[in-house]
């Protein structure tokens, strides 16, 4: 039996023994069970997924698919399919055999998201139930095709939902016009602005352009990146679609002061500069008022005074 007792703190770890996509024999270990039964049920799914047993629970078998697709996609858009997994389709599918799963408890499914409302007495959106039934379609697609399932009971059930095509707004150039007369007195906003109308170029794409993305003999503008904001941090990514990669002719008013639109992008870049100039100055200050001897730093007595 793969399973043991950790006699030192009371824990249960399992090895595992599998033969890896080269054909190659390895071993596996886990840790930290709290009981016989949490290490055996971990060992039994490890076994379920190495082999492609579809006899594994709907959430053994999210994991497996997202292993095969999370590398293919932009960060962002797993972390959006990740969402709709977590939070609307494995508190519900999770516990259930992947290969049991029939039409009547995607139907079933389906009533229960359609019957929601929230605080304020809302439903989900038409869009945005398509877009969850989509996605644990997609799952079972991806079962059927990589897995062997004998079929997709999400999609002999049907979809619900629809696509909302909504209204296109925009502004004419007089309504802009009045717009960034407004806005003349604020650079940075005006000429970010600038860009966004009459390039039609995205904000991420807008945050993401540097000097050397702008050719000013020719007056056009490189677009072949993204700016995102991913678990707090900056990012920066591809375009949006492969036909997001492109050159835009620069077609804004006034061109000969066009060559400002780069303060939209040094704007924080010096800022940024200044601090890290400023905060340079004071690490130099505190070195000076310290003395290195074999124990270690030690602080002056002109550091005890300031």
């Amino acid at each position: 039996m793969p399973v043991f007792k950790n006699e030192g703190n009371g824990t249960w770890y399992v090895m595992a023994r599998y033969v890896n996509w080269k054909g190659e024999r390895k071993q596996k270990c886990k840790r930290g069970f709290a009981t016989k039964r949490e290490a055996q049920e971990w060992e039994r799914k490890f076994q379920l997924q190495n082999s492609a047993d579809l006899d594994m629970d709907f959430e053994a078998f999210t994991e497996l698919y997202a292993n095969d697709v999370k590398n293919r996609l932009k960060e962002n858009t797993w972390l959006t399919k990740e969402h709709i997994i977590r939070t609307k389709i494995l508190p519900y599918f999770g516990k259930m055999k992947i290969s049991g799963i029939g039409t009547k408890e995607i139907i079933a499914w389906q009533n229960e998201l359609l019957a929601y409302r929230d605080e304020k007495r809302n439903p989900y959106s038409q869009t945005y139930l398509k877009t969850v039934h989509n996605q644990l379609s997609a799952i079972f697609n991806h079962a059927v095709r990589y897995y062997d399932l004998r079929s997709n009971p999400a999609a002999k059930a049907g979809n619900m939902g629809s696509e909302e095509h909504k209204e296109m707004l925009f502004w004419t150039k007089e309504e802009y016009r009045k717009f960034a007369d407004e806005m003349m007195d604020k650079p940075v906003s005006y000429y970010a602005f600038q860009m966004l109308y009459w390039c039609g170029i995205r904000e991420g794409e807008l945050l993401a352009l540097t000097a050397a993305d702008f050719n000013f003999d020719k007056e056009t503008v490189t677009i072949n990146k993204s700016y995102q904001r991913l678990h707090g941090e900056d990012v920066i990514t591809s375009p949006k679609t492969k036909k997001s990669n492109r050159t835009i002719k620069i077609e804004w008013e006034h061109k000969g002061t066009h060559e400002k639109h780069l303060s939209v992008l040094d704007y924080k870049k010096q800022e940024r500069e200044k601090e890290v100039v400023q905060l340079e100055g004071q690490i130099l200050e505190k070195k000076r008022n310290f003395k290195y001897c074999r124990t270690g730093w030690r602080i002056t007595t002109k550091a005890w005074k300031t």
